[in-house]
């Protein structure tokens, strides 16, 4: 999938738009701070190094970023109405949590994550357009996006931690800390990670059915017929089939059918 410069660019303000709306100060004005400090590479940076991950393209973070946004916000709306207690949580967590999800992705201050694969073989076979920059200390995503919100001063509340530490639910083991607890006591005291979750994971798919799904209906091998014997066909192992019958009487019988 390629993003046309408009479309980045819509993006962009979509994404800062959702700060301005949904977050209060002085927050608002921290995450506006820094992100127009490093808008230039976060506009253009891809959400994944591989093609067969989702939104791995120039532009493709901030996109996936708005889509989880937005389901993030309809995905409340659908466990409100199965009767999901929506006093544990704020629609600013459930935002918050949404637009910095990812954000680990980006690095650090002097570092980019992501960098164009230098591997003709690789980025040929393998679908890999980047590859992990050396230079940058390993990291898991959500430790590495919460390490840059408190280094630049912004604060996060104990939900949003939780949802952004656990928005790969039960596909990282780390996080079965949280997810699998089995007492009452240690289970999450709010649904909002596992909202987030969902909308992570419906937007990764929605992204894949977008990228991938053109290409395997354009690929598909033409419907081939079923074998079936024809009349002679039938009828001739039939015969020989009887043909082999020593008893009369069986004949007879068979004959019949």
């Amino acid at each position: 999938m390629k993003l046309t410069a408009e479309k980045i660019q819509m993006n962009w303000v979509e994404f800062m738009s959702n700060i301005d709306t949904y977050i209060s100060s002085p927050r608002k004005e921290q995450l506006t701070k820094f992100y127009e400090k490093y808008a230039e590479r976060i506009m253009l940076m891809p959400a994944a190094h591989k093609k067969e991950y989702h939104s791995a393209f120039p532009g493709g973070y901030v996109d996936h970023v708005n889509r989880v946004v937005k389901a993030a916000l309809s995905m409340s709306a659908v466990w409100e109405g199965f009767g999901c207690d929506m006093t544990t949580f704020t629609t600013e967590e459930l935002v918050f949590s949404a637009i910095n999800h990812d954000l680990g992705k980006m690095g650090d201050d002097s570092y980019e994550a992501y960098i164009p694969q230098t591997d003709k073989w690789r980025r040929d076979k393998l679908g890999e357009d980047y590859m992990f920059n050396k230079q940058l200390a390993f990291s898991a995503v959500p430790d590495r996006g919460l390490f840059l919100l408190q280094d630049n001063g912004i604060k996060y509340t104990f939900n949003e931690m939780v949802a952004i530490q656990t928005h790969d639910g039960l596909y990282d083991s780390a996080n079965d800390k949280y997810l699998k607890g089995y007492m009452p006591e240690q289970k999450p005291r709010t649904s909002l990670p596992f909202i987030l979750h969902q909308a992570d994971m419906m937007a990764a798919r929605i992204e894949f059915e977008i990228e991938w799904l053109p290409k395997f209906k354009n690929n598909l091998d033409t419907k081939k017929e079923n074998f079936t014997l024809g009349n002679n066909s039938k009828s001739s192992t039939k015969n020989k089939a009887l043909g082999s019958i020593k008893s009369e009487g069986l004949q007879n019988i068979f004959d019949k059918l």
